[in-house]
């Protein structure tokens, strides 16, 4: 689908930390790419940056070079923080600054996988809805309870986005390019990487637990869900027996039989 000539090209800045997670920075750039090839304009356009320019090496080992520090790029309509498993520590003041300015700016401030800890210490997103990745969840809850955290695959909530990480960041972005250029083009960047649906925010970022355990009993299912849910207080073997209309004897067996 051809997009008018008169639409503004929007330039996003992908802000690389050293360790950052490179499948959802790769899903998101190759999102915007993708749009406009399929569209046959140049909706987006993108800089890499880091704190200090350069190389910046990505979790996987793999290096990555930035076109330039923070400090040389002064207007962007959008940034994208890629994190990695260092992001909670982050504490780079000239960088956090510069997001914050970029912000008063107008700029939209997004974050993939870890790099929500980043957005949260520079102060920019309070009172928005956010998420992460859901094994840093609990911890980032703790580290900043006045946040309104969710459990969501993302959230797009007014001039923020985050998203729990992986390929949920290029379901993201195709919710942001559909709603920026219509549903056909997205479609057609998931169809293009062999996506068969472009998940919603409430899809579940991990898979139920029918499927990752490959277990079909009903009652053993609800006992270690019960579980999950218990984990700083694990309930003891009676409790979860009585709770799932089981003996202890029974779910014992149950357990060594399919666990």
């Amino acid at each position: 689908m051809k997009q008018s000539s008169i639409i503004d090209t929007q330039h996003f800045g992908f802000l690389l930390i050293e360790g950052f997670s490179i499948l959802p920075f790769a899903s998101a750039i190759e999102a915007l790419r993708s749009a406009n090839r399929h569209s046959g304009e140049d909706l987006y356009s993108w800089t890499l940056l880091s704190p200090e320019g350069g190389l910046v090496t990505a979790s996987s080992g793999v290096a990555c070079r930035s076109d330039m520090p923070v400090r040389a790029c002064d207007k962007l309509d959008a940034v994208i923080v890629c994190g990695g498993v260092d992001a909670h520590v982050f504490d780079n003041r000239q960088t956090l600054a510069w997001l914050r300015l970029l912000a008063r700016q107008g700029a939209k401030m997004g974050a993939v996988s870890l790099g929500s800890y980043i957005l949260a210490r520079a102060g920019l997103l309070n009172g928005v809805r956010c998420t992460i990745h859901w094994e840093n969840l609990a911890g980032f809850q703790e580290d900043y309870p006045q946040l309104n955290v969710t459990e969501e695959l993302f959230e797009i909530d007014a001039n923020r986005f985050t998203c729990s990480g992986g390929t949920a960041a290029l379901d993201m972005m195709m919710s942001m390019i559909a709603k920026d250029h219509g549903r056909e083009l997205a479609t057609k960047i998931a169809e293009n990487y062999i996506h068969e649906r472009i998940r919603d925010q409430h899809d579940h970022q991990r898979m139920n637990l029918r499927t990752r355990l490959n277990i079909s009993h009903p009652k053993l299912l609800n006992v270690i869900e019960m579980m999950q849910q218990n984990l700083e207080d694990p309930l003891p073997r009676s409790k979860l027996a009585a709770m799932s209309g089981l003996s202890t004897r029974q779910l014992e067996r149950l357990f060594r039989k399919y666990l």
